[in-house]
């Protein structure tokens, strides 16, 4: 995923130069410790202590690992023994420093669980919504740590870290890493043509997906350039203030934004710089429009679910899609009042294979373009037991929606805010069954 196909005869060969110095006799000895996890998260993303090996056994770590390596997403997770060695009020933060990679932290510290993350990776909210829905009294470490990273992946920016090799048992003898290595670099051609085709067969579903999208965004970046028509505003206008003139300003930025990002768009995850300025955009039209009214400013809300066109959402309330059980959704008045009468909702409908169906109800193509509108870790919630939503939850659709370089992944060593990782999140109540409050470590 982040290894260039140019380079990977060297990769390769570096590899298994890796392979020989780390694993050879006398690298096996293991401390245990903060620093021991941080070392082993480095080169990739499941670590379990000896002295936690009963909470997951060697077959759910590889699968966990190997799930997360799929996605190319800086998650890390390590399952850690109760003790003095691994203070609960600080862990946290203190394997983050150690580990020094910017990317979303999930701790299992005996029976409890939390987890953290660099604000570039993963916002402080998104983190407490996930950690509240994978804790559970008595869940096991499999289950618990499987369900966070399946909620994780899809909401999580940046790429996994270079470092990550993919590591082998320490147990390895030396005469096996060498034959290893020379069956690497012997299959290096034939790798090399592989990953070229692969390559190409990615570029080409990229762009079938984007242009999907495109209609779609199209359609909404027009909608709203109708409603800044509509408005009619105008900064000079009679009763006009400088506080309308600049909401005026931020709509007029938002269209621009919006038009030029989705000009400039190679990728599908670029559709949603789109939808996030969009959104950005309607609320700064929806304040604007109070201001001349002299009514009360409108709560910072999330988009009507059934079609971000109809703007900030103005109450929560239960539906229940095909199929799906009962959830909250953010919905506008107009909406509001259909469902109080027992209506259908206006849904947003896009382009299937069996013709127009509601958003929530199409493929994963249109993920991108809702995670704009409904991004901080709310649009898994939402969509959880719909088709889109099913296809949110899988490391398939991180790896080839999720996307896009936000700085997840970086070696950052001790230079982040340590907030976001606050010393405090896990409270004492390890142990609790994962019972502690808060989560997030925020």
């Amino acid at each position: 995923m982040r290894t260039r196909p140019f380079a990977l005869l060297s990769a390769l060969a570096g590899l298994t130069l890796f392979l020989l110095l780390a694993l050879a006799p006398g690298a096996g000895a293991r401390a245990t410790g903060i620093s021991d996890a941080a070392e082993a998260l480095k080169q990739g993303p499941v670590y379990v202590d000896p002295g936690a090996r009963s909470q997951l056994s060697e077959a759910d770590q590889k699968a966990l690992a190997q799930k997360i390596e799929n996605a190319d997403k800086p998650v890390f997770i390590a399952v850690l023994p109760e003790g003095s060695q691994f203070p609960a009020d600080s862990v946290l933060r203190n394997l983050r420093t150690a580990t020094g990679i910017t990317g979303l932290y999930g701790i299992r510290l005996g029976d409890g669980f939390d987890a953290g993350a660099d604000r570039s990776v993963m916002p402080a909210d998104a983190v407490r919504n996930i950690v509240s829905g994978v804790k559970a009294p008595g869940v096991d470490a499999a289950t618990q740590l499987d369900n966070f990273v399946d909620q994780a992946l899809p909401t999580v920016r940046g790429t996994a870290p270079s470092s990550w090799s993919g590591g082998s048992e320490s147990g390895a003898s030396t005469g096996s890493l060498i034959a290893i290595g020379t069956v690497l670099v012997a299959g290096g051609a034939g790798a090399y043509a592989l990953v070229r085709r692969g390559r190409r067969r990615k570029v080409e579903e990229e762009r079938d997906a984007l242009e999907k999208l495109r209609v779609v965004v199209d359609e909404d970046i027009t909608a709203y350039g109708e409603e800044l028509d509509r408005l009619d505003f105008h900064p000079s206008e009679r009763g006009a203030d400088d506080a309308m003139r600049a909401d005026y300003e931020r709509a007029l930025d938002s269209y621009e934004d919006a038009k030029s990002a989705m000009a400039s768009a190679e990728h599908p995850h670029d559709v949603r710089s789109v939808t996030e300025a969009l959104e950005e955009g309607r609320y700064s039209l929806a304040v604007l429009s109070a201001r001349r009214d002299g009514a009360p400013l409108p709560e910072r809300r999330a988009p009507c679910f059934f079609d971000p066109r109809h703007g900030p959402s103005l109450t929560d309330m239960t539906w229940t899609p095909s199929g799906g059980s009962p959830r909250e959704v953010p919905v506008c008045a107009a909406d509001a009042a259909r469902l109080q009468d027992g209506e259908d909702p206006l849904g947003r409908t896009v382009e299937t294979e069996s013709g127009r169906r509601p958003y929530w109800e199409a493929g994963p193509a249109y993920g991108p373009w809702a995670g704009g509108y409904y991004g901080g870790g709310l649009l898994p919630g939402l969509l959880a037991g719909t088709l889109l939503g099913s296809a949110l939850s899988t490391p398939a659709y991180a790896a080839e929606y999720g996307g896009g370089d936000f700085g997840g992944g970086d070696f950052s060593g001790a230079d982040f805010s340590s907030s976001d990782f606050g010393g405090s999140g896990f409270g004492g109540d390890w142990g609790g069954g994962g019972g502690f409050d808060g989560g997030g470590g925020f």
